[in-house]
């Protein structure tokens, strides 16, 4: 024991062992002036050093134990008695002065830390010039690139950013850091459109492929990483979103046992999303096989004009005998926006991108910040002639709100236009006929577009309001080639369970079955159906019901000007009966309204109506 005693009357304190330990190191003597926060001894318990520090300005008076002491807890160590003035330059013996200097001299970085911020770094594109100029080359951005654009700024947390590619046995460790960042799929949780809806309702799931690295193919720990981030989606019910672009699986992979690799739970899991919550991929450039199957199961596909998508790239049809064929001749855009694959076609990324926000935003709530066009503008939107032909589409953005409008599939099934839209701030599904195509009548394609947009509507909650002017379901024997049974009555299906509310307005044809599939099965299958006063009725086209109807009646009358008029005199009357003022009056519809107080009825109708749970049900992804 070392001590040293004053005859100054001083009062020890005494410092114990918090635990029992060993003692590792003494780091004051007797007589030395320590400053408080400064270090005065180490224990050792449990595998982990604890360091003793002063509890202020002190001389130590005595010094109890040496290093290697085994220590009870309770045990006195050493003692002090407080005094003033102690100079700086004694207190700096020991990391309890480093610290408490450290607000003057900032110290330089540890090297774990450094390691981690060096291992980052080569994560980021500019450690990757030339691939980054690559992609420059094809008119593309990066994967962090097309992230940052969508997140909110600071908000997005990666998850897996030390990934590299599992191929340690045929490559070197360094050159897989460098060339392999993140096994080419960038993970994480970020915010979209925080500023518009909140932090909560705007935080995704984002991932994204990164095409520089392995032309974004599907690699042993990607899919890994995949797999987290859809399971946390999952249990989160957070939206996804999926930057697909990528050649599809990974042959190069040698880092373990795996045979064939179809024991992955990827694509289960990224199914199983579906319907649970939305759902958005994205692709610019090609996408193929594996990237184009999770692609394919995503609610909404939004593809720029240069994108080329195929359950098999170029290498799998030629490996399947299928001749030798160039990326671009496979699934180009053209192709895949007309046949209903691709839902919004787009320019570039920037504005898929875009899109993608827009899309987001209608499943995050309703928005305070709206404008419409003046109402009067409806009551001229209809050709005073009842067979003219005019633009739904304008119609439909008078009925919502200005610039609120998204149309899905428009290169598809175009006698019906489906699109996401805002009434007054609320978003909703919006379904149209298009009286421009087959004079509104529905065919196979339209009728699959309208009952799969229904479903999206349905499982993520958006009230409906369907625009209607058809003739009915389209007819013949060419039509009938093309399972028109069993397409249109898709639409009677998926209206039947329906839990969110279904609004409809005749503006001006409602003719037939079709006309009941427009307004969710029937006239009072919705909770409101109105017309204009342009709304015409019937069972089925006027003409044509006064041509079977009455055909004894016209081949009796003599031909020429004497049939005529009593054609053009029964279609009158067909008319007369059938207009929507007297389809109000016996109840066959709730009202006839001003084509200029369309958004205030569907507004006041959409305040009341209630969206009944949440269902257990998929979208068809076609």
């Amino acid at each position: 024991r070392y001590s040293r005693r004053k005859e100054t009357g001083m009062s020890p304190q005494k410092v114990r062992a918090p635990m029992a330990a060993t003692v590792v190191e003494i780091l004051v003597a007797p007589g030395q002036r320590v400053r408080a926060g400064q270090g005065l001894a180490i224990v050792e318990a449990m595998k982990m050093e604890h360091e003793l520090c002063a509890e202020a300005d002190a001389e130590i008076v005595s010094v109890d134990v040496r290093a290697g002491d085994s220590i009870d807890e309770g045990d006195v160590l050493l003692q002090w008695a407080a005094v003033a003035d102690v100079p700086s330059a004694t207190a700096a013996t020991h990391s309890g002065a480093d610290a408490a200097g450290a607000a003057q001299a900032a110290p330089s970085l540890r090297a774990d830390l450094q390691e981690l911020r060096a291992r980052l770094a080569l994560t980021t594109d500019a450690a990757r010039p030339d691939a980054v100029a690559r992609r420059r080359a094809r008119g593309l951005r990066t994967a962090r690139e097309n992230i940052a654009d969508l997140c909110d700024a600071g908000s997005y947390t990666e998850y897996g950013a030390l990934a590299i590619a599992a191929q340690r046995s045929r490559r070197s460790f360094d050159d897989l850091i460098r060339n392999t960042p993140a096994d080419g799929m960038v993970t994480g949780i970020g915010s979209v459109n925080g500023a518009l809806h909140g932090a909560e309702a705007a935080r995704c799931v984002v991932m994204a492929y990164d095409a520089s690295v392995l032309a974004g193919t599907q690699g042993m720990r990607n899919h890994q990483k995949t797999d987290r981030m859809l399971g946390i989606a999952f249990e989160q019910r957070l939206p996804t979103v999926l930057f697909a672009e990528g050649g599809g699986g990974r042959p190069g992979d040698t880092d373990s046992a795996v045979v064939a690799g179809l024991h992955v739970p990827t694509f289960a899991s990224y199914a199983r999303l579906n319907g649970r919550v939305p759902l958005i991929g994205i692709v610019a450039g090609r996408c193929f096989a594996g990237n184009a199957a999770l692609l394919g199961c995503s609610d909404v596909i939004i593809a720029t004009r240069d994108s080329n998508i195929g359950m098999g790239g170029p290498a799998m049809v030629e490996g399947g005998g299928l001749g030798v064929h160039a990326p671009e001749q496979i699934g180009p855009s053209a192709v895949q926006a007309a046949n209903g694959v691709i839902d919004v076609l787009v320019g570039d990324e920037a504005e898929a991108v875009a899109v993608a926000k827009r899309y987001l935003s209608f499943f995050q709530g309703r928005v305070g910040d709206w404008s419409a066009a003046d109402g009067n503008a409806l009551r001229g939107a209809l050709p005073e002639n009842r067979v003219r032909v005019y633009d739904m589409r304008a119609v439909m953005q008078l009925v919502a709100d200005r610039d609120s409008m998204l149309e899905l599939r428009a290169g598809f099934g175009i006698g019906i236009h489906t699109a996401l839209a805002r009434i007054e701030g609320r978003p909703i599904g919006l379904l149209a006929s298009n009286p421009a195509h087959l004079g509104g009548a529905i065919d196979a394609d339209a009728a699959d577009k309208a009952a799969r947009f229904m479903q999206l509507c349905n499982v993520h909650g958006l009230a409906l309001v369907s625009l209607v002017d058809t003739p009915g379901f389209m007819v013949g024997p060419e039509i009938e080639t093309r399972a028109q049974v069993r397409h249109v009555s898709r639409m009677f299906v998926g209206a039947a369970h329906l839990r969110v509310p279904f609004f409809a307005v005749v503006l001006r044809k409602g003719y037939g079955l079709g006309a009941m599939a427009m307004t969710g099965g029937g006239f009072h299958a919705t909770v409101a159906t109105a017309a204009w006063p342009s709304g015409e009725f019937g069972a089925m086209g006027l003409e044509g019901a006064v041509r079977l109807g009455f055909r004894k009646e016209l081949e009796a009358a003599a031909e020429g000007v004497e049939r005529d008029a009593l054609h053009a005199q029964l279609v009158a009357h067909q008319y007369a009966n059938g207009k929507a003022l007297n389809m109000a009056t016996a109840l066959e519809i709730d009202a006839v309204i001003d084509p200029a107080e369309t958004r205030n009825w569907l507004a006041q109708g959409l305040a009341s109506a209630k969206i009944g749970p949440a269902p257990s049900s998929a979208i068809d992804p076609w």
